[in-house]
């Protein structure tokens, strides 16, 4: 089993046909970033990071090429915009992510910049939008991003927990992201901050089949 230490930016190498990724997707899954990034240099290497162990809980799982590309690509583009003006993001967006806070538009600015450039792989376009929320519409490369961007190994709170977490993902990515899904949706609610509707509806797809609380329980 490949292990993140191993995982150099060099290994990304790919046996894909022409043309059966975007350019922009295709050059992002080597490390090649669109132009219209605005990431400073701490920015980038968490990209490289989360990248990084997308790469490796690919191999693991023995994803094919292109899939393994997909994922690779969106742990460098997910943070693409993160350190662009959030004004400037909110005036490109246009009313559709209102409600939310400047510091959550770079994942829709970025993926409307890509929508732009001609990628209409929608589940991929879907995982950068939502990276930071969370979707109840995610596929396998949204789940691996929400779960890599929150325990890549750059980030030092609770380490030994987020390394186990990091070991179970190649076997068990689903059971992962529930466990970071409660305990960030535990810490908002500890914190009395507010839940976006797609956070909730994201916590419900995991919790589907499981009963309603009765005021007993409480």
């Amino acid at each position: 089993m490949k292990t993140l230490d191993k995982v150099t930016p060099s290994s990304f190498r790919y046996d894909l046909p022409a043309g059966v990724l975007h350019p922009v997707l295709e050059n992002a899954a080597r490390g090649i970033l669109p132009d219209w990034t605005r990431a400073g240099p701490k920015r980038r290497d968490h990209m490289t990071r989360v990248a990084r162990l997308l790469d490796t809980w690919a191999r693991n799982r023995d994803e094919a090429p292109m899939e393994r590309a997909r994922w690779v690509a969106a742990g460098y583009l997910h943070d693409a915009l993160r350190d662009e003006d959030p004004e400037v993001l909110r005036d490109h967006l246009g009313t559709d992510f209102d409600e939310l806070s400047g510091k959550i538009l770079h994942g829709p600015g970025a993926a409307q910049r890509l929508e732009e450039e001609g990628v209409d792989d929608e589940e991929f376009l879907h995982a950068i939008r939502y990276h930071t929320l969370g979707s109840s519409g995610f596929g396998m490369v949204g789940l691996a991003l929400f779960a890599a961007d929150y325990l890549e190994p750059g980030r030092s709170w609770r380490e030994d927990w987020r390394a186990a977490l990091r070991e179970r993902a190649t076997s068990d990515l689903p059971g992962v992201v529930r466990e970071i899904l409660t305990t960030r949706i535990g810490y908002l609610l500890k914190e009395g901050r507010p839940l976006h509707l797609e956070t909730i509806r994201f916590w419900n797809r995991f919790a589907e089949g499981e009963p309603w609380a009765g005021a007993s329980e409480f």
